[in-house]
């Protein structure tokens, strides 16, 4: 009897709900799930009619909905978001929403509102609860945008992303006191008169990225914690001296035009600085004080703005304590300040590549900094303050590839006792041998690796590195080493990297001298070895040692090799091998057993199949696609020659001895008596 009561109830409230038939109700057109429709992409006229009415949201993105009629919403009360971008929709009929008055979500994004903008504003008007509204991609104008929005009190988010905006003035944004999220990225901005933003009181995220602006000057939106003006024509950023802490947490001025560094507030809690791509520089060494002072006019209706500041000074910006991630790479500083980094007590990431800094000095007080990439610069001097007072305790990244360094400061890796990760690819620096590292003084003349016991990632690539005696990388514990383009660097084999073999993960030999037939070249003590690159080397035959690895990526491209063992698939690192490069090596078309065995495993990926060839006949030819011609003849060649000579010379055999059978017979009579009478003679009496 309870079973039969509790089944009654639970019938009684899924019927109530009335939405519990249309869970799994199936519709010829849209896909429904709880209060959700989705009917995007189904080349609709117009809204379906025949939706649930408890319907929350509504997606008919992709659609050919031209017009949204004041009839088409009308059974959906319940409506809270609605999706129809992507629809060329070019009117919305102002009773429109009159029956969704609960609608909070609104997207309209790449459509042709500004056909009708006056009747589709009076349709968003009716929208007392709307706090999301995207109006992207509808080719709107300033005074378009002023029309449907200036009643819009209850947004909080607002797109208006790719249109035709080219001006913004305080009558745009007057009534969106609620306001948090503007976008205004792609459109035509050059101009953004002073009180724009004024009233926007709430407003914390401005995007104005891919417009053209030319400057920021007297910048006093104090509120906002992210502003993303990126990929504009900004040559100056200058903001408004005020007393006040700004709340400002990222600011994007990345692809612009900027000249110096931006003037900060005094007073903020900046966390982000993205500076990359503009023509920055330091310009303290190049003028006196007479010409250090700026002076610059901004006109307001009748009103003259005039901003002095000094921007030839070496310091221009505010305190930035909360500074964590500093990007000026792609600029032209040729020097930083001898205080720059003074009160930059949390920056963590600092980019400073591609530039054109040739000495710098770090004697701040970087506890914090983890990362610094100081790539592609013109630097042969790199001072850091190392001692007592460590300038660098928490490195862990450092990127110097790139440069003109002969060497690293003196005892580095001792100080620096965090890092892991060191770049120094394309700089002519030595490595200390195992006796001394300087040559009198305290400039050292090669870089001292050993005891680098927290180092486990090192990139050396095209440094010129001469034969590297053994022990170089004593008391290390090295994960990653690539040594590539160092062309002279293993000409004695693999005895310089005896310490670090039990730990090496990833090894990089490409173009480093190496040869099979050298005596040392065994990697036997490489047991933790998973990639391995020995290409453009001089290897004539598959070096053994490698069989008992572990590998998972090998790399075999440019070398001597004519063929790859046979048993190699069999051993250890035909297990645990799982891609594999081939290419540009003089293999034997006639000698491919092992590329039927390799090819056959389905566990190994010969990455460069496609580029993998063979010789025959001076020929260059597909290993993965041979004739059947050129096998054919590689297994008339694979017999044995003295069977195949017999087999040669048998038809002629044949020929001679039926030939002269031939001859015998047909001639056996005159043949007979020239016998006879040459050779008879009398018998004595």
């Amino acid at each position: 009897m309870a079973l039969v009561t509790l089944s009654i109830f639970l019938c009684v409230v899924f019927v109530d709900t009335e939405w519990g038939s249309k869970l799994t109700a199936d519709h010829s057109l849209c896909k429904l799930e709880k209060r959700s429709a989705d009917c995007n992409g189904r080349w609709l006229g117009s809204v379906p009619v025949d939706l649930p009415a408890e319907t929350e949201e509504l997606l008919l993105d992709a659609n050919v909905i031209q017009t949204l009629r004041n009839t088409s919403l009308g059974q959906y009360q319940f409506l809270q978001s609605l999706r129809l971008c992507k629809n060329g929709l070019e009117l919305i009929e102002p009773g429109a929403f009159l029956s969704s008055r609960s609608l909070s979500f609104l997207f309209l994004a790449n459509n042709a509102l500004f056909m009708n903008c006056s009747m589709t504003a009076a349709a968003l008007w009716s929208l007392p609860a709307l706090r999301k509204l995207d109006l992207s991609g509808n080719q709107l104008t300033e005074e378009m945008v002023a029309t449907l929005i200036q009643q819009l009190s209850s947004l909080e988010s607002l797109s208006l992303a790719r249109n035709a905006i080219m001006r913004l003035d305080d009558s745009h944004f007057k009534n969106l006191f609620r306001l948090q999220d503007l976008d205004l990225q792609q459109n035509y901005i050059f101009e953004i008169e002073i009180g724009t933003f004024e009233s926007l009181h709430r407003l914390q995220y401005l995007n104005l990225a891919y417009n053209y602006m030319p400057c920021i000057v007297d910048f006093d939106l104090a509120q906002l914690r992210v502003l993303n003006v990126s990929n504009n024509r900004i040559e100056w950023f200058l903001a408004a001296e005020y007393n006040a802490t700004f709340e400002l947490e990222t600011l994007d001025l990345s692809h612009n035009r900027l000249l110096f560094f931006p003037l900060l507030p005094r007073l903020n809690k900046l966390q982000t600085l993205l500076l990359t791509h503009n023509q920055m520089n330091f310009y303290g060494k190049l003028f006196n004080d007479s010409e250090s002072t700026l002076h610059l006019q901004s006109l307001y209706g009748n009103v003259t703005n005039v901003t002095i500041t000094n921007l030839w000074e070496e310091i221009s910006h505010g305190a930035l304590p909360f500074l964590s991630f500093l990007d000026m790479s792609w600029n032209q500083v040729r020097y930083l300040p001898e205080r720059f980094f003074e009160g930059m007590v949390s920056l963590t990431h600092l980019k400073l590549s591609h530039n054109c800094l040739d000495t710098l000095y770090i004697h701040e007080l970087l506890n914090s900094l983890v990362h610094l990439d100081l790539s592609y610069n013109q630097l042969m001097d790199l001072q850091i303050s190392l001692g007592p007072a460590v300038t660098l305790p928490n490195l862990r990244w450092l990127n110097l590839s790139d440069n003109r360094l002969q060497a690293l400061p003196a005892e580095m890796f001792t100080h620096t006792a965090k890092i892991t990760t060191v770049d120094l690819s394309h700089n002519p620096v030595e490595i200390c041998a195992l006796h001394g590292s300087t040559t009198g003084g305290t400039s050292p003349s090669c870089t001292e690796f050993r005891n680098a016991g927290s180092l486990r990632n090192l990139f050396l690539t095209g440094c010129g590195l001469k034969v590297l005696g053994s022990h170089v990388f004593r008391s290390t514990s090295l994960e990653h080493l690539d040594l590539s383009d160092n062309p002279s660097a293993l000409l004695g084999g693999l005895v310089s990297l005896q310490n670090v073999a039990p730990s090496l993960q990833v090894l990089s030999l490409r173009n480093t001298g190496l040869s099979a037939a050298s005596i040392n070249a065994d990697f036997a003590a490489f047991q933790k070895l998973r990639n391995l690159d020995l290409s453009e080397n001089s290897l004539a035959s598959f070096p053994e040692s490698l069989i008992g690895l572990r590998l998972s990526i090998l790399d075999l491209r440019r070398n001597c090799l004519n063929s790859l063992p046979q048993h190699v698939m069999q051993n250890q690192l035909g297990k645990s091998l799982r891609m594999i490069y081939l290419s540009q090596n003089p293999y034997d078309c006639c000698s491919l057993e092992w590329w039927d065995a390799l090819h056959s495993r389905r566990t190994v990926h010969i990455a460069d199949m496609s580029q993998v060839t063979c010789n025959y006949s001076s020929r260059l030819i597909s290993a993965a696609n041979l004739p059947e011609s050129i096998l054919q003849s590689c297994r008339w060649l694979s017999v044995d020659i003295v069977l195949l000579y017999l087999v040669m010379a048998l038809p002629t055999c044949l020929a001679l001895l039926v030939a002269f059978a031939i001859i015998f017979l047909t001639f056996r009579q005159q043949i007979l008596q020239m016998v006879k009478s040459r050779y008879r003679t009398s018998s004595p009496y």
